[in-house]
């Protein structure tokens, strides 16, 4: 008995796991920094949090919330009226009901509001006489770029051109890469959030709503409600601690520094509380990505040969199973990349995150190694195959000893065409959460900053040249001298 209270005592002497907490953020630089805050208060209460940065649009990180993959992140009551609840001008009370049906809280207001906005060069709105949104319908000659999640919002360009009666059309164009655009003059006019810091650094004049069309986009956090109450409690501390002019800081301090960390501290310095910031070495901001990326492409890579090899063997015999094959693949690679993967998100065995990235990315593996082994197999000259036959061999063993030999070179230049592909496609990933170098390119690309995008593009671009030397070495090792390509 005695033993036994003392193995108590001990268990109770050790310190408690931390519950651990997963923070969302949307692919924009205020979204990470929102992020970044979250996770500190919740690590400072007690929590083990993680922060999945740039998930992706509002479809995405809304439902990787509901569906559990994350506990919490920014958004805004515009956001939430229109595109999520889809109830255009709810109050605050009635809009927390209506999450709660759907098993989400609302934090407290952050204290400002981000609305969306039109601007334009100060300069060249002032050259055209342009101040109002209502003035571009003068000058339809303008060329307008926009981001594309805001020319498919229910409160976005569409229905904001028809009350105004913009006749303009306008191209789709990243959020960050159309500030520089239009600091270089490629557009004339933007979709923008009005606490962005560009609109500062580019000297940008934002179109007064003369017409009242965009609701109040007030900021704050949307969390499960099976949350932990100290959590939510962590997060609504933040309620009111953070207007217009303190975002827009916290903005700029990020693209200065290209580091969300680094402004979530100037946050916490404005707070009163001195947060030590630590800056990642080149090794430590590449080195973890590429392992995650090493792993998407290896066992999507893998699955995509166990399958494919398979599926093409059979594709190769005359019949209609081998038509439905080759039509099936061919199917699935015309499905955009970004759309497969927005199409799994929902479905309940995927969600955000590794599972569904790796099943996206072995579907599109697939038809070139279907196809070449498809082709190598059918390609085999009649009287070989009728050598092999008349020697007495199965068909078991005829495939094995004779035509997989003779097909594997188009096999093999089938799987290293699928690699290769497949280390560019898996930089997507990181838009639901799946890490890889994307994470670095989809953060350079928030960040508007060259040297982060490079630090995602030139690791997957040396990567697929290695893969594909990899394959030539391969091929040299397992295919006869005769037969290589």
């Amino acid at each position: 008995m005695r033993r036994w209270l003392v193995l108590l005592l001990i268990l109770l002497s050790l310190p408690l796991r931390a519950q651990t907490v997963t923070v969302g953020s949307k692919k924009f630089t205020e979204s990470y920094v929102l992020g970044e805050i979250a996770r500190k208060v919740l690590t400072d209460a007690g929590f083990k949090v993680e922060h999945k940065q740039g998930i992706g649009a509002t479809g995405i990180v809304w439902t990787a919330l509901t569906k559990g993959d994350i506990g919490a992140y920014p958004e805004y009551t515009g956001t939430i009226s229109e595109e999520i609840l889809k109830k255009p001008g709810l109050d605050v009370a009635t809009m927390a009901a209506e999450l709660a049906k759907q098993g989400v809280g609302m934090s407290k207001d952050l204290g400002f509001n981000d609305g969306y906005g039109i601007a334009m060069s100060a300069s060249e709105a002032k050259r055209l006489g342009i101040a109002t949104i209502s003035d571009l319908v003068k000058h339809p000659e303008l060329k307008a770029g926009i981001s594309h999640e805001y020319l498919a919002r229910k409160d976005g360009w569409t229905p904001l051109a028809a009350k105004y009666g913009l006749t303009m059309r306008p191209d789709g164009v990243e959020h960050a890469i159309a500030y520089a655009a239009l600091s270089a003059g490629k557009i004339d006019l933007t979709d923008c959030y009005t606490t962005d810091a560009e609109i500062k650094k580019y000297d940008l004049t934002v179109l007064k709503d003369d017409r009242g069309f965009f609701p109040l986009y007030r900021a704050t956090f949307l969390y499960r409600l099976d949350l932990p109450k100290k959590a939510v409690a962590a997060l609504d501390a933040l309620g009111g601690t953070i207007d217009e002019k303190t975002m827009i800081a916290l903005n700029a301090e990020a693209n200065r520094t290209k580091d969300y960390g680094a402004a979530a501290a100037l946050y916490f310095k404005g707070r009163g509380q001195n947060v030590q910031v630590h800056h990642d070495t080149l090794t430590e901001q590449i080195a973890p990505r590429l392992l995650e990326h090493l792993a998407l492409v290896g066992v999507s890579l893998l699955a995509a040969v166990l399958v494919g090899i398979p599926l093409g063997t059979l594709a190769a015999r005359p019949g209609p199973s081998s038509g439905f094959i080759l039509s099936f693949t061919g199917l699935i690679q015309t499905i955009p990349s970004l759309a497969l993967f927005g199409l799994l998100v929902p479905l309940a065995f995927f969600g955000i995150g590794l599972r569904t990235a790796i099943f996206a990315l072995f579907l599109y593996s697939l038809l070139p190694i279907v196809r070449n082994t498809a082709a190598g197999l059918r390609a085999i000259p009649p009287a070989l195959r009728e050598s092999a036959e008349a020697l007495g061999l199965p068909a078991a063993a005829r495939l094995r000893l004779v035509e997989f030999p003779i097909a594997l070179p188009t096999i093999l230049a089938g799987v290293k065409t699928s690699a290769v592909i497949n280390v560019g496609t898996a930089t997507i990933a990181a838009l639901i959460g799946a890490g890889g170098l994307g994470q670095l390119i989809q953060s350079g690309l928030s960040l508007n900053d060259n040297e982060t995008i490079l630090k995602g593009a030139v690791p997957a671009a040396i990567l697929a040249l290695i893969v594909q030397g990899a394959f030539d070495l391969l091929e040299r090792s397992v295919v006869s001298k005769g037969l290589r390509t």
